[in-house]
């Protein structure tokens, strides 16, 4: 009676023949995945070891992903800093560009304001030239006329005709005493 009574409250582990079959079975089940292939499952080589090759293979295949990842990674990397560094550059030389268009602005100005003080200058002076010989001309105009009227007015009041020396220095004379400053100068 007490026999049957430990059979009656065994618990989760009890040693009886079910126990030894089941584990017996269980130790042929695992000998013969791990020796015997399966063809015609699509397996070439016992369970077990397809298993760990299949496995060992998925983690190469994915610590090669990986380290073509970290590859990628770094060169995109090394590509980012690249492009930064010839943007900085690109940034350089334009602005390097705008200052030399803005000196060159600044030299074109200056040599156009130049070219026009210039011009003007040679303006003005060929203007005062023009002004110079027009007023030598209308003097020169002027005493030819004194002149004509100073012989004519003293043919009359002296009554001869005057050579031309004494013609001239009439004119002269005339001419000195009607000139501004009283002394005949241009």
């Amino acid at each position: 009676m007490i026999h049957s009574s430990l059979l009656l409250v065994a618990g989760p582990l009890t040693f009886n023949a079910t126990f030894v079959v089941e584990l017996v079975g269980f130790l042929l089940m695992l000998l013969f995945l791990m020796y015997v292939p399966l063809p015609f499952l699509g397996i070439p080589k016992p369970v077990f070891p397809w298993i760990v090759s299949v496995a060992e293979a998925r983690q190469r295949d994915i610590t090669d992903q990986l380290e073509a990842a970290r590859k990628e990674r770094d060169e995109a990397g090394m590509r980012l800093k690249e492009a930064e560094a010839k943007l900085l550059d690109a940034r350089k030389t334009a602005q390097g560009v705008i200052e030399a268009a803005a000196k060159s602005g600044e030299q074109v100005r200056q040599e156009l304001r130049q070219k026009a003080e210039e011009e003007s200058k040679r303006t003005v002076e060929a203007a005062r030239k023009e002004i110079e010989a027009e007023r030598d001309q209308a003097l020169r105009s002027v005493r030819s006329e004194v002149a004509g009227l100073v012989m004519a007015a003293t043919e009359k009041v002296i009554g001869e005709t005057l050579d031309d020396d004494k013609y001239k220095e009439l004119i002269e004379k005339a001419i000195a005493e009607v000139a501004p400053g009283g002394n005949g100068s241009r």
